[in-house]
């Protein structure tokens, strides 16, 4: 079994408040972070921002709001059918304004993907590594 799942798609970045225009999104997941799928933005050949988020997360945004800090995801019908807005946060400005970024995703494109990840994890069955992580710390600190 394949432990990377990976999906490019196009999506629309919103510049200002109507005006979209398209970008490529590279998403991954490994079996390795299970919880984590990994989303790269590029355009023209140039990676515009690259963010990790949380799969879970990401399956509740196509259903509901979700989020509260940098990263905020909701489902949105349009005309053209279902997408996934993915509002993005980044760094302050000097002027004490943040970065800001409203991504658009066709909202089955995501579910695939998804379904694909689930298919390499169950839900419920990622394992992180920090019980093993914690078991051997507190060996140690009793054999001191």
């Amino acid at each position: 079994m394949n432990p990377l799942v990976h999906k490019s798609l196009v999506v629309q970045l919103q510049a200002g408040v109507t005006h979209r225009f398209p970008v490529l999104a590279h998403l991954s997941y490994e079996a390795s972070d299970p919880f984590a799928v990994t989303a790269v933005f590029s355009h023209d050949g140039r990676v515009l921002a690259r963010w990790r988020l949380d799969r879970d997360m990401l399956a509740e945004g196509l259903v509901k709001p979700v989020g509260l800090g940098d990263v905020r995801m909701r489902p949105v019908s349009t005309g053209m059918g279902h997408e996934l807005r993915i509002e993005f946060l980044g760094d302050p400005h000097p002027d004490g304004g943040r970065h800001h970024a409203v991504v658009f995703a066709w909202a089955p494109a995501v579910t695939t993907f998804l379904r694909r990840t689930r298919e390499l994890v169950p839900p419920g069955s990622e394992r992180s590594g920090v019980d093993e992580f914690l078991a051997e710390l507190f060996a140690q600190d009793r054999a001191e």
